[in-house]
This record gives C-alpha cells, structure tokens and sequence, in this order.
C-alpha cells in the first residue's frame, strides 16, 4: 500500500480566508507560469504546506510530499502556490524527470554548493556534538543561506554573549538549546537573552545525544539516568560501553544518514531557526 494522502487539506481552501481566495482569482492573470517538475520544491499558501512535487496533473491535481514524508494532494489554482516566495501559476513542464535526489535535511539537493559571503546573521548551538550533528544534516542548506553555526559551550552565559554580539535586523541570531522546557534553567536562560531580533528554540532532551532516534543507535529507548550521576558517562554505563564519550559521539552520528534518524522536536527547532535568520528584513 502507498502512504497515506493528508486529506484534510483538500479541503484546506475552505479553512483559507475566503478574501484571500476571491484576490488570487483576480489577480490569477498576472501570475508567472511555472512549468512543474517533479522533485521541485512549492509551498501551498493557504496551509503553508512545503513540500517536493510527486505528481501533477495540469488544471487537475498537484502532490507534494513533506520533509517527513507524508503525501499532500491539492488542486493546483492559480495563486495559491509559492515558488521561491513568489505566487505562481503551474503549467505542465515540458520534461518531468523521476525524481530529484535528496539532501539529508529532506530539500531538494541543489547540486555541487559552494558556501557564500557568511551572513552576518548566526546561529549558535551550547556544544561541538550539536553543531556536528546540524551540520551532518543541515550542511547543505547552511551552505546555500551562507549561514555559519557557531558552538557556545554552553548556556550559561548566553544573556551577556547576546548582548556583546548586538543583533538587529540584519543581524539576526538564533539559538540551539538543548533541554529547553517549561521550568528549565535553559527556559530561564531563554526568558533573559529574549531579543526581538533573537530566537531561542530547543528541543526537550537532556543532551543532543538523545535527540538521534533510539532506533539509529540500535536500541529501544535511551536510558534513564539518574539525578546525580554526569549523563553521558551514566549513558555509557547502561548501554555497557566501555569507550571515551568522544568515540562513542563519532559512532553514533556515523548512524545519522538524513533528518528522518533524528527526532521531530529537533528538526522543527532548526528549521525555525535556519527560516528566522534568512528572512528579508
């Protein structure tokens, strides 16, 4: 059996507001044409739904399947789909080739990249494991932006590091904590280096570690380390591994091959961090 379409959005031109859909018809002439191919990257407005082309069907039905894989069918209006921030209207292309590959983060790999001019704008992470792990599955898309990622070793001091880096409009910062909820030293953190042109995002687990899958690691859940005892030297311990932390780091992300080894909370906290740093300002 195929994977399941997401239903719920062939309705989603109901939920948009109506205006909305009255002002893309009107103005539906004046759209660019985009011929579509498959593998080509679209956003669906009214849902904001991003996704690659699986299928299209000129007049009758466009598929767009997610970074995480599930399927979304629309019909393709004019107006109502974005290429590259820009509303289009979708034409068939004239060759639709089988599929564009991949890169690990799940965009559509745009080829040999060199890095550009780094923007001034960044993006810090509290370790070296964190920005490997980033790097591992987002490189590409760093690359493409320009953006540097940058390791604080640690948290602690971030208010005063925010204050000396002196963000702005075109100056943006974006935050990688690890253990980022409600109550947390990391959420209290957060609270104090709040800065219009800084976003703190995170992820729930205690460290970047345990934000692999348990299942690339070949287990069934990460162990539960009691309070007291230094978390990866008690991980180590109850997983029976009897190598430095270190060496164990360089085997486990050797088992990261894309975002789908990693777990949600973290690929939504660095694709809303990798989106906040590039907007226009």
């Amino acid at each position: 059996m195929g994977r399941p379409v997401a239903s719920l959005h062939r309705m989603a031109e109901d939920r948009w507001n109506i205006d909305d859909i009255i002002e893309a018809d009107r103005k539906a002439a004046a759209y660019r044409e985009l011929p579509v191919t498959i593998g080509m990257e679209l956003v669906y407005g009214p849902t904001h739904t991003k996704g690659v082309v699986t299928a299209f069907t000129a007049g009758q039905r466009v598929m767009l399947e997610d970074r995480w894989g599930q399927l979304h069918e629309f019909k393709p209006r004019d107006g109502l789909f974005l290429h590259k921030g820009k509303r289009v209207a979708l034409v068939a292309g004239e060759v639709q080739p089988k599929a564009a590959r991949q890169t690990a983060s799940g965009s559509v790999d745009p080829g040999s990249i060199r890095a550009g001019r780094a923007r001034a704008s960044r993006i810090w992470v509290e370790g070296i494991h964190d920005a490997e792990l980033i790097e591992k599955v987002w490189g590409d898309d760093l690359r493409v932006e320009s953006i540097v990622v940058e390791p604080l070793h640690g948290a602690d001091g971030l208010p005063a590091r925010v204050a000396e880096f002196r963000p702005g409009p075109h100056r943006r910062l974006g935050v990688l904590l690890d253990h980022l909820v409600a109550g947390s030293k990391e959420a209290r953190i957060a609270a104090v280096a709040a800065n219009p042109n800084v976003l703190v995002a995170g992820h729930p687990y205690v460290d970047i570690w345990q934000a692999i899958k348990p299942a690339a690691a070949g287990i069934v859940a990460w162990p539960v380390v009691p309070r007291g005892i230094p978390w990866k030297a008690g991980i180590l311990d109850a997983l029976g591994r009897t190598e430095e932390a270190g060496v164990f780091w360089r085997w486990l992300l050797s088992r990261v091959g894309s975002y789908r080894d990693v777990e949600t909370p973290l690929v939504n906290a660095v694709e809303q961090l990798i989106d906040f740093v590039t907007v226009p300002a």
